[in-house]
């Protein structure tokens, strides 16, 4: 069992093109996460696909990498081990990966489920940190969260909309809160 699930986490990154329901990777959010050009939407509408054909997948979670949901007003962001797709996400209007997004099909029900533990885990970070009254309070947090396990130029990268979208503030708090963490890091 442990050598199957290494084979199948050890398989080499595959191109956008194939597209293989149960190995999806891409490397995203490096120079395609600041704007939607037309690369970023054609991945974005590759995995909106994936997202939104009815199919349990999860973030590889022997990986640093996730997905942003951006759905209607909000985001939420399917971290390591998370369950997407199926009936959660058809929802979804943008998927922003983060990191070298690997999606995986789970292989057993105890997978599924375990997978669905782990959405819900992200779920409730996210929910705690928008309990934060401030909202300068609440952008600092989930940039703490994400400093915490994305590598900073990974961080940098991501759009001060998705921080905003994740913790219900307007996209020029996350860019104030932003470049008031830059100017102290110089």
């Amino acid at each position: 069992m442990d050598s199957e699930n290494q084979q199948r986490y050890q398989q080499p990154p595959i191109a956008l093109a194939c597209l293989p329901v149960s190995n999806f990777h891409f490397s995203g959010c490096h120079d395609q996460c600041t704007s939607r050009n037309n690369s970023a939407d054609h991945s974005a509408s590759e995995i909106l696909k994936l997202l939104r054909s009815g199919q349990v997948l999860m973030v590889n979670s022997r990986r640093r990498n996730g997905l942003i949901l951006y759905k209607g007003f909000h985001a939420e962001f399917a971290g390591p081990g998370a369950a997407v797709g199926s009936f959660y996400d058809r929802d979804c209007d943008w998927a922003l990966p983060v990191g070298n997004l690997s999606l995986l099909t789970p292989e057993s029900h105890e997978e599924r489920q375990k997978a669905y533990l782990i959405r819900r885990q992200w779920i409730r970070l996210i929910k705690q940190i928008t309990e934060k009254s401030q909202p300068q309070q609440r952008v600092q947090k989930i940039l703490e969260q994400f400093e915490q396990y994305f590598d900073s130029q990974t961080v940098a990268q991501i759009p001060d909309e998705a921080f905003a979208r994740l913790v219900g503030v307007l996209p020029q708090t996350a860019n104030i809160v932003r470049s008031a963490v830059r100017i102290l890091e110089d």
